[in-house]
């Protein structure tokens, strides 16, 4: 039978609790999720439901567990995942070290296909079901990617860097090119199954603006693809930014200039944004992917939820990875109190946990798809462990209401909590008995060649 019943604490949101808390959220002590071929049906409390279920209908019982919507990443680069953890530099600095000769390596489909194996299943590890994801500048960078994505049903969103100066040569595009690869790419992979495509200039320093113009007209074509770059993350940054682009009034303007913002357009960082950068967003629609471990690594700065929130802006958490220090959103909810924290200004936990699940999924504009547990829905769903650690077991037992059992879990957690992972209705990851939902499936080459040499571009 397709149809099964899920039982066990449930938490999901139906929209943002800034607006108001008790009517933001549904929770249920004993709860049940009702999912059929890979859908919601319904969430109710576990007795209504199985009262009107039929008697031979499956029921997962999931003890001692909150059941909870798939996290969303909305930031996060694949390629730099074997370099997390570099020591030691500044954005500017940190990308000539490390991240240029590590994303060289990407001109190999089978060197590409092999990391984002890994990276998929690190994310489902730590509970991530979504991601807005950087490749590289290498066409076969993205081809591999959605190749393990489709391959594992997965609702993923990434795209092809743009980069065509300030940059080695050997990772540089032209306007031209980047316009005609990304083009091939989204005919190829956008909207196929799960996927998505976003048009990826890495940010204004290294796109000239003939490039970003080019990142314009893909938008223009294609209106249901998503833009995906980094903006005011660094105080170099910006002033390099007015440098090359002296004629601008600030950062935002060489992104509007080209025709990048609105409502598909997630900006990651963000931290160092002008007024008129803050309203200009706000105007368009435009989305920010806020990286507390990330801005935190690299001595960004601060980013200021409140001023977004005030702007209405949406917002959804990013682990940037590789600066990103943790694949867990969890950790990643714990890093972001902090930083409100020493702005003065107290993050919820329901307000993080918002962040991962629909929040994120408005960042994206997939809400009509994922992000709550809403009739309709794709299932994409996490059972978290509320005692995975002898020290999380313990505090549980002094949780007096479901804030305070959030306030830990996003204090104390981390990939651990992930006890099982569910995408479209099927267990891809389960801690403690990955063998029985092994989410590594043999995977096939895409029929493109990017070289007389072949796909890999050896």
């Amino acid at each position: 039978m397709s149809r099964v019943l899920h039982r066990g604490r449930l938490l999901h949101f139906v929209d943002d609790p800034e607006k108001g808390l008790e009517d933001s959220y549904q929770y249920f002590s004993d709860g049940g999720l009702l999912i059929d071929n890979g859908h919601v049906v319904t969430v109710d409390h576990a007795e209504q439901l199985l009262k009107s279920l039929p008697a031979a209908t499956p029921v997962q019982v999931h003890e001692n567990a909150l059941l909870v919507p798939g996290f969303i990443d909305t930031h996060i680069h694949y390629p730099q995942m074997d370099i997390i953890g570099a020591h030691g530099e500044q954005l500017l600095e940190w990308l000539d070290k490390y991240v240029f000769p590590t994303e060289a390596k990407f001109a190999d489909f089978e060197y590409a296909q092999t990391v984002a194996r890994r990276f998929l299943a690190e994310l489902l590890r730590n509970g991530t079901t979504t991601a807005l994801v950087f490749g590289t500048v290498h066409p076969q960078s993205v081809d591999a990617f959605f190749t393990e994505a489709e391959a594992r049903n997965l609702r993923m969103i990434a795209g092809k860097v743009m980069m065509d100066r300030n940059a080695p040569d050997n990772l540089r595009d032209t306007a031209e090119t980047s316009y005609s690869e990304s083009k091939a790419l989204i005919e190829r992979w956008h909207e196929r199954g799960r996927l998505r495509y976003a048009v990826t200039p890495r940010f204004a320093p290294t796109s000239t603006p003939e490039q970003l113009k080019a990142a314009g007209r893909l938008l223009h074509e294609y209106p249901g693809v998503h833009l995906h770059t980094h903006m005011s993350e660094n105080l170099n940054e910006v002033a390099w930014v007015e440098e090359l682009f002296p004629h601008l009034d600030h950062y935002l303007h060489s992104y509007d200039e080209a025709g990048l913002l609105g409502r598909r357009s997630v900006f990651a960082h963000c931290v160092h944004l002008n007024e008129a950068e803050w309203q200009r967003m706000a105007e368009t629609q435009s989305n920010i992917a806020f990286c507390p471990t990330s801005n935190l690594f690299l001595g960004s700065g601060l980013f200021p939820l409140a001023k977004a929130q005030s702007c209405g802006i949406h917002v959804g958490l990013g682990t940037d990875i590789g600066a990103g220090t943790s694949f867990s959103i969890l950790e990643t909810m714990d890093e972001a109190y902090k930083i409100q924290q020493l702005q003065g200004h107290s993050l919820s936990p329901f307000k993080s946990f918002f962040l991962a699940t629909l929040g994120g999924a408005r960042t994206l504009d997939l809400e009509s798809h994922i992000g709550n547990f809403l009739p309709g829905k794709e299932a994409d769903f996490l059972v978290l462990d509320l005692a995975a650690t002898p020290l999380l077991e313990e505090r549980m037992k002094h949780c007096d209401d479901l804030f305070e059992t959030l306030f830990v879990l996003s204090t104390l957690g981390d990939d651990r909590c992930v006890r099982e992972s569910w995408i479209m209705g099927q267990c891809q990851h389960r801690r403690d008995q990955p063998e029985s939902c092994d989410a590594a499936v043999a995977s096939a080459t895409p029929q493109t060649d990017y070289s007389e040499t072949g796909p890999t571009g050896a």
